[in-house]
């Protein structure tokens, strides 16, 4: 009963048109929801890829490129900071913070120093940082020259009323199979390795962009709004590969160089996401539509996921015009959405004193009193 209500015909094709209409034959083949089920193994596959590209081309290049991890301070070793760090926060209360100086004796300066120490010690090094920019960077560009590739000689490319012409019964193109599957395998790859990935200030963000872009992607295979999802892909990859490139010198300490593709990259963003992303696409799959057919579910939740996404680009666009301030004032150093290393207040007497502490008479206290 379930599956006969979601599949119901109405909620995915406009009328008169009936799922017994897409049948495959007389050369035309449809998008089955059959076809999505490869893209589990396909992203595991990808997973592997990445764990080889890091080690024998990632690696190497930003050895080449001089990017190497800084040696970083450790937290001396205190079980009862290290408990509460691990099971409470790391980011304690002022509250908890004096409780704690109470029951070790040492100075709020002390813990809070302690604590800042113990988070940075957990932050990805840059190391790590560059691989994973690197990885997308490659994969972006690999996709973007697919995707030109897999539309340059098509009419909607250049007509985007040619996207609805014969809508919903278009013939599934083999290059518009495999451009779908590897860039959904791509986004379920992500989602696979969120839990060891960099984590950014727009974490959450971007999860939400991963799923969103996800169920975007599959209900546009499952409706056959593969067209206008071709061209969703393209838009996006083009201005990602240029982020990606300019986080890789960013490592590597090329100022001059991350600066200026930086500034090419924001271009490239403000006009494929805030000007062709909704003036262009969007209004392709919201105005044009009905000289066809009248609005049904698919059509009003296709275009809803699509402004979910402008959302993101609009949040997104602000992070950029930040740094983009801070390129123009002489102080862009990072990427915006980057969770830095937090400055060591105290001076280098506190930490020994904090060591010598751990280590001596606070022994016993931290043991379990």
């Amino acid at each position: 009963m379930l599956s006969e209500w979601f599949w119901w015909d109405r909620l995915w094709l406009p009328r008169p048109v009936m799922w017994a209409d897409l049948q495959d034959g007389e050369g035309c083949v449809y998008a089955r929801v059959s076809h999505l089920y490869i893209t589990l193994p396909v992203a595991v596959l990808l997973l592997g890829l990445r764990a080889l590209y890091e080690r024998l081309i990632a690696v190497p290049l930003a050895e080449a490129l001089g990017v190497r991890d800084k040696s970083r301070k450790r937290a001396s070793h205190n079980p009862v900071l290290e408990k509460y760090y691990k099971t409470h926060s790391k980011h304690p209360t002022q509250a908890d913070i004096k409780g704690v100086c109470k029951k070790l004796g040492w100075s709020e300066r002390q813990v809070e120093r302690w604590f800042r120490i113990r988070r940075n010690q957990d932050r990805p090094g840059v190391l790590k940082k560059f691989k994973e920019a690197s990885w997308r960077f490659a994969f972006y560009l690999c996709s973007s020259f697919g995707g030109v590739l897999a539309l340059y000689d098509k009419p909607w490319f250049y007509d985007l009323r040619e996207v609805w012409a014969g809508f919903p019964k278009q013939t599934l193109l083999d290059s518009q199979y495999w451009y779908y599957i590897i860039e959904i395998s791509f986004y379920g790859s992500l989602l696979f390795s969120v839990a060891a990935d960099v984590k950014r200030k727009d974490f959450k963000e971007q999860l939400v962009h991963h799923w969103a872009t996800l169920t975007l992607l599959s209900f546009s295979w499952c409706a056959n709004y593969i067209r206008i999802g071709t061209l969703v892909m393209l838009v996006h990859d083009t201005s990602d590969v240029l982020l990606e490139s300019a986080k890789m010198f960013n490592y590597a300490g090329w100022e001059t160089t991350c600066n200026s593709i930086f500034v090419v990259f924001a271009l490239v963003f403000m006009v494929t996401r805030l000007i062709v992303f909704p003036f262009w696409l969007i209004h392709c799959t919201w105005v044009y539509p009905l000289d066809q057919f009248e609005p049904f579910f698919g059509y009003y939740f296709f275009n809803v996921m699509l402004v979910v996404l402008l959302l993101l680009h609009m949040f997104w666009a602000t992070l950029i015009l930040r740094m983009v301030k801070k390129f123009l004032f002489g102080n862009l150093k990072g990427d915006e959405r980057s969770d830095e290393e937090e400055d060591m207040e105290g001076s280098e007497e506190d930490y020994m004193h904090t060591n010598g502490y751990a280590n001596g008479s606070g022994t016993g206290l931290s043991n379990g009193h």
